[in-house]
């Protein structure tokens, strides 16, 4: 043993064998962070691996820029400075952690004031008693140098030993981002949060890519000046679609609901599933209030995201204003960006309070900062619910019926009008493994595909999260004082997996084309307004950028004034084009330009030789589409909301928000308004109504379909054992 710490104690005496101590204490105290301090979600051996090895190759690289230098003492300063810049980085991320719940970004650098003005004096409060664990290696070192049992080492180390450390450095590098990316595709062009790259690459590469993220936004921002705004507010004003009369105002005043139905696409609903010789309805429900007449239900919206994917559609309902063509608003621009969204809207425009309700972290999609910026008083993301499990949750989030259970005692306790938002998981991509149990039950589809065989059964179990939600409303009495919206966000199958789904979907592997990928684009988009009679099903063309004017003016607020380039869906004078997130790229009643080819939107025949005309009225829809989101990105990239005054809403102070102990700050406004509290629980006279949501399994609604399988088991078993004791009657 003496031996074996004698040869420890002489390599480490080299200067190689320094930097290699310095990097696995580095490594240590990381794997320390990871484990107590951050909640990275880590799930399977992959990632577990990928969370080992990502401290080295970073670190080794920064560590072993002083093997290049000569002098020996200014080896150790550079070194040792090299590591406390490290352990700094290191430590103030599992600080700010703690308060925040995300990582420290260059933005968050830059505006310093903010995040000291959001930890302040309490500060101090955010150590931990095992926060001495960081420092103690500081003294033993000291210590070990001190009575020189580690000496300094006077000989320069070899440079092309020092170069083969660098090199070996970004070959470890490049083999943790390839190994990244299998894990999560796209990892840094989409940006799906930022615990998602500090799992899979460590603190010091997510510290660079924060960098590239601030500078790309910032270099976009500077150019911009408030005469950008002149073209901006002369198309605003030109495209304004005044609203219909017979809507507008219908449901002022009401509580606003947004149900996410996430992957969701319109083909499903009405749906059947052909399965053993029978049909499954997959969304009854769905399809009750699609056809309902207290709905206003839409059958040609188009989902218009890109790589942002879901906070592409956040972004477009709560904004009227596209994603990025390239990564996502939220993530990039959300955190920074003067935005005037629909819950400050309509905080202005009717004392609303908002809240979101997700059962994932709340910084997947940088959802806990750009919230904020759009005024949400509220987030109760997964920290506010179950504590997650194999037997209720998957790698998105935690399943909806337990969500939406969970959220009852917030909900209820929200200061009335709200405007509040479900974002459902369950109905995610793979589509394989998030239903359990006594969930399990609906028919799988039979394609050769797995991922759209799980579809319709997710769908269906989405479909009965979204009832029980709806059956609480009733049962509570806040149905009939709210709308509720409901959306799907993106498409669920994806177009290479279309040709698996064509025979599913009355079509054929062989004759499917561009325009049925367009078409796949549909997403439902209905809103129910209780104790209306005049709902009906609606074949206008329109996509997610019109939902928020459609709100607006279904609650009286004229929508004229807020730079938004999306149209009520109920006006007539809505242009009915629906501009894809891709240039060139739209859809209108009578054409449909998609990947490169164009259709004609009622028959799905390929328009390959147009007359002048033809060429004419494409051109003039292509030019209407492409400027619709060439006015969005130079409001987005350009932050233009910053420079506007066309409007009195003022601007968000990100400040006043923060979504740590959000119960008691509900408990809190309850107190002090008293007699004027218009929570639900205050009107229920302070009894709570949590036990009002019920959310049965499918097999508990589907009892007929286990008993049936049941006996067949049991005659399958009798039948088994008649016939073994006639074959041993019977040798």
């Amino acid at each position: 043993m003496k031996k074996i710490t004698k040869n420890l104690l002489n390599f480490m005496s080299t200067r190689l064998g320094f930097v290699l101590t310095l990097l696995v204490l580095y490594w240590i105290k990381t794997m320390w962070a990871y484990t107590i301090d951050f909640n990275l979600d880590i799930q399977g051996f992959y990632q577990v691996f990928l969370a080992i090895i990502n401290p080295f190759p970073i670190s080794l690289l920064l560590l072993g820029l002083a093997l290049y230098v000569k002098r020996t003492k200014l080896f150790y300063s550079l070194a040792f400075g090299i590591y406390l810049l490290l352990f700094a980085w290191l430590v103030s991320n599992s600080i700010y952690y703690r308060e925040f719940s995300d990582f420290v970004t260059v933005n968050t650098m830059l505006a310093s004031s903010s995040v000291s003005a959001g930890l302040g004096e309490a500060a101090l409060e955010l150590f931990r008693p095992w926060d001495i664990l960081y420092l103690i290696d500081f003294p033993i070192l000291a210590f070990l140098f001190f009575k020189k049992y580690i000496r300094m080492d006077d000989r320069p180390f070899n440079k092309r030993a020092s170069f083969a450390v660098t090199s070996l450095s970004a070959m470890l590098f490049s083999a943790n981002l390839f190994l990244a990316e299998i894990d999560r595709p796209e990892l840094l062009s989409r940006g799906f949060s930022n615990y998602y790259v500090v799992r899979a690459l460590g603190l010091p590469a997510f510290l660079g890519y924060s960098a590239n993220q601030t500078y790309t936004a910032n270099r976009e921002r500077s150019k911009a000046s408030e005469k950008d705004l002149e073209p901006v507010t002369e198309y605003i004003q030109s495209h304004y679609a005044e609203p219909n009369p017979e809507y507008y105002g219908i449901a002022k005043g009401r509580n606003v609901i947004y149900v996410h139905l996430e992957s969701f696409q319109q083909f499903l609903i009405d749906y059947k599933l052909q399965a053993d010789g029978k049909e499954y309805e997959v969304t009854p429900f769905l399809n009750s209030l699609y056809h309902s007449n207290s709905t206003l239900a839409f059958s040609n919206v188009f989902n218009q995201v890109k790589a942002g994917k879901t906070s592409d559609a956040e972004t477009m309902i709560e904004t009227g204003l596209f994603g990025l063509n390239q990564g996502s608003f939220m993530v990039n621009y959300g955190g920074t960006n003067t935005q005037q969204a629909a819950p400050f809207i309509l905080s202005k425009n009717g004392g609303y309070t908002s809240a979101v309700f997700h059962g994932n972290t709340g910084s997947f999609w940088n959802r806990n900062t750009a919230y904020k910026q759009w005024g949400y008083n509220y987030f109760f993301d997964a920290s506010y619910f179950t504590k997650q499990d194999d037997t209720n949750s998957f790698q998105y989030g935690l399943n909806d019926k337990i969500m939406l259970k969970d959220s009852i005692k917030y909900l209820e306790h929200l200061q009335q009008p709200f405007y509040a938002k479900y974002i459902t998981v369950s109905n995610h991509y793979p589509y394989t493994t998030s239903l359990i149990g006594d969930e399990i039950g609906f028919p799988l589809a039979k394609t050769k595909d797995e991922t759209i065989n799980g579809y319709f059964a997710t769908a269906n179990y989405l479909d009965s999260s979204v009832k029980a939600l709806f059956d609480y409303l009733k049962e509570s009495g806040l149905y009939d004082n709210s709308i509720i919206v409901l959306y799907g966000d993106h498409f669920g199958i994806s177009q290479t997996r279309n040709p698996n789904l064509a025979p599913l979907v009355g079509k054929t592997s062989e004759t499917w084309s561009n325009y049925d990928n367009a078409m796949m684009q549909r997403v439902p988009y209905m809103v129910v307004v209780p104790g209306m009679d005049k709902g009906k099903i609606i074949d206008t063309y329109a996509g997610q950028v019109d939902m928020l004017p459609t709100l607006e003016h279904l609650l009286g607020i004229d929508s004229k004034n807020y730079l938004q380039v999306g149209q009520d869906m109920l006006s007539t004078q809505h242009q009915q084009i629906t501009a894809f997130r891709s240039s060139n790229n739209f859809v209108t009643p009578k054409y449909t330009s998609f990947n490169g080819r164009t259709y004609y939107t009622q028959t799905g025949e390929e328009i390959t030789n147009p007359d002048e005309t033809i060429k004419k009225e494409l051109d003039e829809i292509r030019n209407a589409a492409n400027t619709q989101l060439k006015m969005s990105d130079a409001i987005q990239t350009g932050d233009l909301i910053r420079f506007y005054k066309g409007n009195d809403l003022g601007k968000v102070n990100p400040k006043d928000y923060s979504y740590l102990n959000s119960m008691k700050a509900l408990l809190a406004i309850e107190k002090e308004k008293g007699d004027q509290s218009t929570s639900l629980y205050s009107k229920r006279g302070n009894v709570s109504t949590v036990d009002l949501f019920n959310s049965p399994s499918y097999r508990a609604l589907h009892p007929e379909q286990f008993q049936t399988s049941s006996s067949d088991e049991d005659s399958s078993q009798e039948n088994s054992s008649s016939s073994s004791s006639s074959s041993t009657a019977n040798p």
